[in-house]
């Protein structure tokens, strides 16, 4: 029982992010914007979230820390995702150059400023936010074990997430145009609804959970950043495709995902995996061969907004 246990809270390390970052995918996407920028944008989100951990460490401690630390990699994820956004609604660039361009500059930059402040590439802190055990939660049978010890506050901030972005993307009226405007914009632009204000909130929102998504993977998996989130980014972009932009699948494609990573990172501490002839490398290979052999099976039932990628132009019909 203790294995379940094990295997079922590292999933949630991996699962969390991918399914935050995807949902931010989703955002972005259903607004008619192909957003592959997420890889850079959790790097930028990661960078300045756990550099301000890093700084502030020595004054504060604990979850109100980490907490800030998540608002400042939401914020820093929203403000470079509009450069994203400018390229693709006001200059209409190609979408796909656009987030590539980004993803090659974020680690750069991280790399560059971490250079120049102190010396070294790595950003170092200290890991303060581990729970042992939730007071009373902790000890319930069963789901107590799982989700209540030995965990992080960004599991439930996770969570929280998912349950907001299904209210906010199937049941407001914001929701309803973040989607007129990915299927048809210019239905929704024939009705009053202003397509870029719509498209620039989408790619917005979808920055703020990425760089959100960037600082949560690094938290409970590290001490120490080092401008790289294991391509995470793509990876969120295969449990897109797989969830069929779609909240509730997209939560069960990130825990899915979540699972072969366990598989890939910590099976050594799994008996039956243990204990099987196979190298290192095959592991880690698991999580990347899965992405593929999903995006082969799933791709042509796809179901991706209508209007995705194709640059609106208001005076066209």
């Amino acid at each position: 029982m203790n294995t379940v246990y094990f295997v079922a809270q590292q999933t949630m390390f991996f699962a969390i992010p991918l399914m935050i970052v995807a949902l931010g995918g989703m955002f972005s996407e259903r607004s008619g914007i192909v957003n592959i920028a997420l890889e850079g944008i959790m790097v930028m989100g990661a960078f300045t979230g756990i550099s301000f951990l890093s700084i502030f460490q020595d004054v504060m401690s604990g979850q109100l820390l980490l907490i800030l630390a998540v608002i400042v990699s939401g914020l820093t994820g929203m403000v470079f995702s509009m450069l994203h956004a400018f390229a693709s609604i006001n200059l209409k660039a190609d979408q796909t150059i656009s987030g590539t361009a980004l993803n090659m500059f974020a680690p750069a930059f991280a790399i560059f400023v971490a250079r120049m402040v102190q010396g070294i590439q790595q950003v170092q802190f200290l890991d303060t936010f581990h729970i042992d055990k939730v007071p009373f939660l902790g000890a319930v049978p069963v789901i107590g074990p799982i989700l209540f010890q030995n965990c992080y506050i960004t599991t439930y901030i996770g969570f929280a997430i998912v349950i907001i972005s299904e209210i906010v993307i199937n049941h407001t009226r914001f929701g309803l145009r973040l989607r007129a405007c990915g299927e048809y914009p210019q239905a929704a632009d024939s009705v009053g609804i202003n397509v870029y204000r719509i498209r620039y909130a989408g790619v917005m929102i979808s920055g703020a959970l990425a760089g959100i998504g960037g600082l949560v993977f690094v938290v409970p998996t590290s001490t120490n950043f080092n401008a790289t989130v294991a391509g995470y980014g793509f990876l969120a972009l295969a449990v897109l495709i797989f969830g069929q932009w779609r909240t509730n699948k997209i939560f069960l494609a990130a825990f899915f995902f979540g699972i072969m990573k366990t598989f890939a990172a910590a099976y050594s501490g799994i008996p039956g995996l243990k204990s099987l002839p196979i190298s290192n490398e095959v592991y880690k290979m698991i999580p990347y061969i899965a992405t593929l052999v999903v995006l082969a099976f799933f791709s042509k039932s796809s179901q991706a907004p209508k209007a995705e990628g194709i640059p609106y132009d208001k005076g066209s019909r």
